[in-house]
């Protein structure tokens, strides 16, 4: 089972932001296929043999190719190789040139898949299919949680730092996953939030003020519960860490805490039952609700 993680990080490849030279765009607006990542290499080798033969087909040599959908010759065979997953924009250019009506441009939707790191893709399957979460977070709010702009802030403090191309991708497949609140029916999801997360301007003021009404706003759904865990709260079983367990619809679930079985993820019935006493306890330990969206208002007014 993929690693559970309020944020996502990943081993994406880069690239610079895109140049023209003599009309065309010589950089690679793609990302590397993360050689770990089996089955998302085998999509992007599929994708790429495609289109080698649709450009053979057609009479056209890589760098022809190249020029007329305004990309580079190297990034032509890099993605026909299958080393390098092509954007969107690609594909649709290739569709119009190839004139493959729609038929390159259908393969965006496989692409749009595999273009994020295999544990991020994995955790998104997860919640998608979840029926109930429960999350404590000692360090980093919930990546749920998150807006753009305090994730791109997040991000940003990484070390060694993402390229550019590194932080848009992990920024897009964290914010991708927050779709989870348009679900339908909707999933019981429970935070835990410790003050410190709260009171922390990751971003700045302004970037702090749009993250605690997030919080606000994301409270008053129906299937959200937020509490914040006081800081001169320390006797309680999330100190090792966070804390989250993800339950199915068949009974099955997954867990994990970071001081434990490795920080591995478990669904073993003895495991998990030990993971939901502890947030359980932490639950019943923080503030209600209630007097968590009070405490969340205190502390905007005060930012």
């Amino acid at each position: 089972m993929s690693s559970l993680s309020g944020g996502a990080a990943g081993r994406g490849g880069g690239c610079a932001v895109s140049v023209e030279a003599e009309g065309a765009e010589t950089d690679e607006p793609g990302w590397e296929v993360d050689p770990d990542d089996e089955s998302g290499a085998a999509v992007v080798a599929t994708v790429g043999r495609q289109l080698r033969l649709r450009r053979e087909a057609a009479g056209l040599r890589a760098a022809e190719f190249g020029q007329a959908i305004g990309y580079g010759e190297d990034l032509v065979y890099k993605v026909e190789s299958g080393t390098r997953i092509p954007r969107q924009e690609y594909l649709d250019k290739a569709d119009k040139v190839l004139r493959a009506e729609g038929m390159i441009s259908a393969m965006k939707q496989d692409v749009a898949e595999v273009r994020y790191p295999k544990k991020v893709r994995d955790l998104a399957k997860m919640e998608a299919k979840a029926v109930e979460l429960l999350s404590y977070g000692n360090h980093n709010l919930h990546g749920l949680l998150q807006t753009e702009a305090h994730a791109r802030a997040l991000l940003g403090t990484r070390r060694p730092a993402y390229s550019q191309d590194e932080l848009e991708r992990m920024l897009s497949a964290r914010m991708t996953r927050q779709s989870i609140f348009e679900r339908s029916p909707a999933p019981d999801l429970s935070f835990v939030l410790e003050e410190v997360t709260v009171r922390r301007r990751i971003g700045g003021t302004m970037v702090a003020r749009e993250q605690l009404q997030n919080l606000l706003d994301v409270g008053q759904l129906r299937n959200v519960e937020i509490q914040v865990m006081p800081t001169d709260r320390w006797d309680h079983p999330g100190t090792g860490g966070k804390i989250q367990v993800l339950k199915f619809q068949d009974g099955s679930a997954v867990g994990r805490t970071d001081d434990e079985y490795g920080g591995r993820p478990v669904s073993d019935p003895r495991y998990l039952r030990i993971l939901e006493l502890r947030h359980g306890i932490i639950r019943a330990q923080a503030l209600s609700p209630r007097e968590s969206q009070t405490f969340i208002e205190r502390v905007l007014g005060e930012t």
